[in-house]
């Protein structure tokens, strides 16, 4: 199968009346060059189930499928993108599963069919930090999906990516690295969109960790970043005061040092601290 099997995008927009609408947080890839990078980021795609968020009029949708994605599920909030996204599924018969639906609400285990799925998407804006947190936040570890490859404004990609150490570190940083590994792989300039946003957007990647360091519980975990980064400009002896009497002794007992800042520790050593705190 090739694109030429299927009309030029901006054809598709124009028969379905499917201008982006920012109420949705839409901003529709035209570029099949940046698409099919993009899917060849998650590579390999076929033999499982690969799940894409937001598809619109579907272009990346069809880079996964010109990719090798065997099995694609794209759940779209948008009615108005459902016929362009049969028309799609009508070219790679057996291939790709359409849901209308809101993608907070979908269930994922069931979506990936005993999994692990890889989910792929250029994410709405709007729901993009919601849903990566629902997702890092699974019950079950490791988790339904063995990687995900999202797009996000290149800030908050900056923030799931980095490193201690920075302004960017902080508590997405340490719950995404926790339970992942985490890298930033290419920008996205804002002239690649229709409409362009206003922002320079970024692909992170994300695969879980078998089991993250050391075992914590994660709600405790979230506790430990809020005070801590709640407050980043004070010492750690000072911010934990609102989890424990006397933090000081509590991190010496743990090796670490009561006067460094939140952004200067690593995740492993947060992980410890809310370990500790049970």
């Amino acid at each position: 199968m090739s694109e030429d099997h299927l009309p030029p995008l901006r054809e598709v927009i124009a028969r379905h009346g499917l201008a982006a609408k920012k109420a949705l947080g839409q901003n529709f890839l035209f570029d099949l060059n940046l698409t099919r990078r993009i899917a060849r980021a998650a590579a390999p795609l076929d033999g499982g189930t690969v799940i894409e968020i937001g598809p619109g009029p579907g272009g990346l949708t069809r880079a996964l499928l010109l990719e090798g994605a065997s099995r694609l599920v794209v759940i779209e909030r948008d009615a108005r993108a459902i016929a362009a996204l049969e028309e799609i599924a009508a070219a790679f018969p057996g291939r790709l599963t359409i849901i209308e639906g809101d993608a907070l609400e979908a269930d994922y285990e069931a979506l990936a069919e005993g999994g692990p799925a890889k989910i792929v998407a250029n994410l709405p804006y709007n729901i993009a930090t919601p849903l990566l947190v629902g997702w890092l936040s699974a019950k079950a570890w490791p988790p339904f999906f063995a990687s995900l490859t999202l797009m996000f404004q290149k800030e908050v990609a900056e923030r799931i990516a980095a490193r201690p150490g920075g302004k960017d570190f902080g508590r997405l940083s340490v719950l995404s690295q926790y339970r992942c590994t985490a890298r930033k792989l290419f920008d996205v300039n804002r002239s690649a969109f229709t409409p362009p946003p206003k922002v320079t957007s970024s692909i992170v990647q994300l695969v879980p960790r078998a089991s993250p360091l050391p075992a914590c519980r994660l709600n405790v975990l979230e506790r430990v970043t809020a005070a801590a980064f709640g407050q980043r400009r004070k010492m750690l002896r000072a911010s934990l005061k609102s989890l424990v009497p006397e933090p000081e002794a509590m991190l010496a007992t743990l090796g670490i040092n009561p006067e460094a800042r939140a952004e200067q520790i690593e995740v492993e050593a947060f992980a410890r601290i809310a370990a500790h705190l049970g």
